[in-house]
């Protein structure tokens, strides 16, 4: 039997997972570990967090499933996307704190940056809006708030790149300082119309382009690991930023194919094929998947808080202990009583963009308790995906208004919350048999590569469904619920 291990570097924890000859799990390790939140809208993670975690998962995997690393064939690797983090070349170690993809220190540096006009080149170059989402502000912020960073910089001795880039280096040795297209595609600094990174926006941030790793196709040789790591040196063959690796896990592999991935955020991605979509609503263009050097865009909606409204529930109100408990709760909810819930902890992702938005709940009355909450909650992330399909729309003519939405991430197993989905975009939601398609698709990627797994259309036609669901809310009762959403964000936009 051939393995492969797939490492999922995520924003709250690192997993490592062993999928067999069959694509099927056969063991998984997974850790936690420490947010930090320096002042109000800052969110860092300690690097060596990042580290110790992944390579102690990747072990854990291994000796779970009581293989011999020999029957390992490749490493896949997927991890959160735009988390920036500079170290020195020589010595490895990083400058400082990861600055995580939810920080917003960078916002009145955007806003700067748009009132002089940049915008428009930042989105024609990179597919992004000027949004301190995106990891080009955060290089340009530690470079000029680090002691010594920028001179260091000049001189050659910094290293930038996003969290696979950093894995790659360290499962490595420091031999490799690569990345992958659709991780490069995130940073705000990589031309994906000519597939490189831009001089003249590197420029503008003050940032030296000896920082900046090679990029690569998502299925390529991204080099070997240290022999000590794992008992021998293994080929890392496949990378992918977290929702691009869950939209090939998920084998949208044909234009107009979506899907929507349910973490921490939430994440839509529609095939675009070979077409860069300049969006008119605030969505972002950006590259699928990579391979042969050629491209596949996709355009993407981004919701900052999902998942992590659930943890709010438990960690910051305390009204819950565990995250299960918030679908029977939701379904005690008083259904005359309707609470919206807007979840801007961070900010408003697409297609709003609004870095300074804060939370908010409307309808609040006497009867208003834990289970109206836990409802309002899980609704949330409903309408904030019909939200980013409403915008897509907009966007691209061949997008199917009534076309099947693929969902996966955590919050998906949720029979509760994928109905009311289903309801309020008035169309089918297919969940599939495989709910760790993130990890799936950097597993195939690598698995692919190594001639242990089959090509991408034979994959796709393996993709099995879990369960359909179909809508059944009325369409005046849709309209009057989405209409209030709508409602509920203006006031907070306001």
């Amino acid at each position: 039997m051939t393995y492969i291990l797939a490492i999922d570097q995520g924003t709250t924890s690192s997993r490592a997972i062993l999928f067999d000859g069959a694509m099927q799990v056969k063991a998984t390790a997974q850790e936690e570990f420490t947010q930090h939140f320096p002042q109000s809208g800052w969110v860092e993670h300690d690097v060596s967090d990042i580290w110790a975690s992944t390579a102690s998962t990747c072990r854990g995997a291994i000796e779970k499933a009581g293989v011999s690393v020999d029957e390992i064939a490749a490493i896949g690797i997927t991890n959160q996307r735009e988390t920036t983090i500079i170290w020195d070349r020589d010595t490895g170690a990083p400058i400082h704190n990861a600055i995580v993809w939810q920080d917003r220190r960078t916002s009145e540096m955007c806003q700067g940056l748009k009132a002089e006009g940049f915008e428009a080149e930042v989105t024609e170059k990179t597919g992004l809006l000027l949004d301190p989402y995106f990891s080009g502000t955060k290089v340009k912020w530690l470079l000029d708030n680090v002691a010594g960073a920028r001179e260091k910089a000049k001189a050659g001795k910094l290293l930038f790149g996003t969290v696979d880039c950093y894995l790659i280096w360290k499962l490595t040795g420091g031999a490799a300082h690569v990345t992958d297209a659709t991780n490069a595609a995130r940073t705000m600094l990589y031309n994906i119309r000519k597939g490189a990174w831009d001089e003249d926006i590197c420029a503008r941030f003050d940032i030296p382009m000896s920082m900046l790793p090679e990029v690569r196709d998502c299925a390529s040789t991204f080099g070997m690991t240290r022999a000590d790591l794992f008992g021998k040196p293994l080929p890392i063959l496949g990378v992918a930023g977290d929702q691009q690796a869950a939209t090939i896990g998920q084998a949208c592999f044909a234009p107009g194919m979506l899907k929507s991935t349910y973490g921490t955020g939430c994440f839509a991605l529609l095939n675009t094929g070979d077409t860069l979509v300049r969006s008119q609503s605030r969505l972002l263009g950006t590259i699928a998947y990579q391979f042969d050097g050629k491209p596949t865009y996709a355009l993407e909606g981004s919701i900052f808080i999902a998942g992590a409204v659930v943890q709010w529930l438990r960690d910051g109100l305390k009204m819950i202990r565990e995250a299960s408990e918030t679908q029977p709760l939701a379904e005690r909810a008083d259904q005359g009583h309707e609470l919206y819930m807007v979840p801007a902890f961070t900010g408003l992702g697409a297609p709003y963009w609004d870095a300074e938005a804060r939370g908010a709940i409307y309808g609040l009355t006497r009867n208003s308790g834990p289970a109206e909450f836990a409802r309002a909650a899980l609704e949330s992330v409903g309408f904030q995906t019909r939200d980013l399909l409403e915008a897509m729309k907009n966007d691209w003519q061949d997008a199917d208004d009534k076309g099947v939405l693929r969902v996966d991430g955590g919050m998906s197993a949720s029979d509760w919350s994928m109905q009311f989905l289903s309801d309020i975009i008035g169309a089918p939601v297919d969940r599939p048999k495989v709910l760790e398609t993130t990890a799936l698709g950097a597993a195939w990627l690598a698995g692919m590569r190594a001639g242990v797994y089959p090509n991408k259309e034979e994959f796709a036609a393996n993709w099995a469904l879990d369960r359909r669901f179909e809508p059944k809310m009325d369409a005046g009762t849709r309209a009057r619920r989405y209409a209030g959403w709508q409602d509920a964000v203006k006031r907070t936009l306001s």
